[in-house]
């Protein structure tokens, strides 16, 4: 069975995603379409890109992902099609798929350069995906692009001991993730004691958990979680609203030297 999914912008009342997916499945009957988020705050290009990079992978080979966020109609932001990992993408070439690979993707096609509407998402990104469904040939979608538009990640600042990140996620337990990986930590670290200051000195962690039940119930807590990424918790409790945390909030990490 084809897959295809859908990453948005939109509010789940809008009527977007439905017309989206009656086109595709008036052209691809059987198709499962599936929603990755519909719920991303408009124009966030690095949030979206997060649950996308966290996701697609466990789709099977060959699945057609359309991102459709911050589609602002702007003369250097063209509509792209790209194979990722044995995937495929569609979307606007605004420097979200920059954030999902460091890699160049296989192959870049520009789709439909005169499109001149509101609704490229209805009108060329659901074409453009019933026809790799149907042939999944990606040359034929349109003309081949050599390079991407690119957005940078926002990566912590380090020295020697001190790892300055941020928050750049936060779930819907109201756990925050912080842009702190587990090799950078250990690299950092050297096996060394350290202390977690999450937003003031006044919130220090000084050992990581393995899970949540390792802490008392209303415990401030630090582990890294399933993607690898350094996570600011309370067990049974809403971290990001206790701390008063959001996007951007600073967590950092200070390594103690041995004496």
């Amino acid at each position: 069975m084809s897959i295809i999914t859908i990453t948005s912008d939109w509010s789940r009342d809008d009527f977007y995603t439905a017309a989206i997916k009656g086109k595709i499945l008036s052209r691809c009957p059987g198709t499962q379409i599936i929603e990755i988020t519909n719920q991303v705050p408009p124009f966030a290009i690095a949030l979206a890109a997060f649950q996308l990079k966290n996701s697609f992978m466990h789709f099977p080979d060959g699945s057609v992902h359309i991102v459709a966020v911050n589609n602002t109609q702007r003369e250097n932001i063209s509509h792209v099609a790209l194979k990722i990992k044995q995937h495929f993408f569609i979307g606007y070439n605004n420097g979200i798929f920059g954030l999902l690979t460091e890699d160049q993707p296989a192959e870049i096609v520009q789709l439909n350069a005169g499109y001149k509407g509101c609704f490229a998402e209805l009108d060329v990104f659901a074409d453009a995906a019933s026809e790799l469904v149907l042939n999944g040939e990606l040359a034929k979608l349109g003309m081949p692009v050599s390079e991407l538009n690119r957005q940078l990640p926002v990566l912590p600042a380090i020295d020697e001991s001190v790892i300055n990140g941020s928050i750049i996620y936060i779930d819907s337990y109201r756990n925050a993730f912080t842009n702190i990986s587990v090799d950078v930590f250990e690299r950092i670290g050297k096996g060394r004691s350290f202390e977690i200051f999450v937003q003031s000195n006044h919130n220090r962690i000084s050992h990581l958990n393995t899970n949540y039940n390792e802490s008392s119930p209303g415990e401030l807590l630090a582990m890294f979680n399933s993607v690898g990424l350094l996570e600011i918790a309370i067990n049974g409790g809403n971290a990001a609203d206790l701390l008063n945390l959001g996007l951007n909030s600073s967590v950092r990490v200070k390594f103690r030297d041995a004496d």
